[in-house]
């Protein structure tokens, strides 16, 4: 399915019946165009033309010394890409939740599969907080991405089409809106396809085997 023309569901945490609409929003626009054979197609996101590279941007990767990781996967792998918050109430968790499940169905393959969680909320995300979370969903083998330049993360969200705000209010609350997808980048840079939120453990892992199955030679090879 070649992407519809929409940004993504931006999400604030505490505004839930807002999240509820755009979701309902959302799923309408996406089916915009979709006919029978559209619905026989292998992936359960979506695919731009041509495939974006992601690559250009590396972020300090907390649970690798802060070494600077580049969007680009193993050889012959598939690396996960979502951006969000440890402080996340429901998308972010129940995202992660699904990939974790995902890779566990993949079994070997999930040996070929990274994934990083980029925080959009980096003054609360810090240290232990950040890499124990991304841990803790990855069997301690996930990506903790985190920078204190503002224009560096703006760089990485935007080669994704991330969006994201944190405002802080008077009496000190804070409130974060994101982007609520989840990504998949081939060894050569180039984010393969787009899931929105909601997407199922087991389509997640049928798509995630099928990229692995079917790596593309150029982006014109992309369904």
């Amino acid at each position: 399915m070649v992407a519809p023309t929409i940004r993504g569901v931006f999400i604030r945490t505490r505004q839930t019946v807002a999240v509820a609409v755009l979701l309902a929003v959302f799923s309408a626009l996406a089916l915009v165009g979709c006919s029978a054979d559209d619905q026989a197609e292998p992936l359960s996101g979506w695919v731009r033309e041509p495939l974006p590279r992601v690559d250009t941007v590396a972020l300090p990767d907390l649970s690798q010394n802060e070494d600077p990781f580049e969007f680009r996967a193993q050889p012959g792998g598939i690396l996960l890409v979502y951006f969000g918050f440890t402080f996340c109430p429901d998308m972010c968790p129940t995202t992660l939740s699904d990939v974790q499940a995902a890779l566990e169905q993949l079994g070997d393959q999930g040996d070929l599969v990274d994934v990083a969680f980029v925080t959009v909320d980096p003054d609360r995300d810090q240290g232990e907080q950040l890499t124990g979370y991304i841990g803790f969903f990855t069997n301690g083998r996930g990506h903790a991405l985190r920078t204190d330049d503002p224009e560096l993360l703006a760089q990485a969200a935007e080669a994704f089409g991330v969006q994201y705000e944190v405002e802080v209010s008077d009496d000190g609350d804070v409130e974060v809106g994101h982007t609520a997808h989840l990504y998949a980048v081939d060894d050569q840079g180039r984010m393969l396809i787009t899931w929105p939120f909601g997407v199922p453990a087991d389509a997640l892992a049928n798509d995630i085997a099928y990229l692995l199955d079917n790596p593309a030679e150029d982006p014109g090879q992309m369904l």
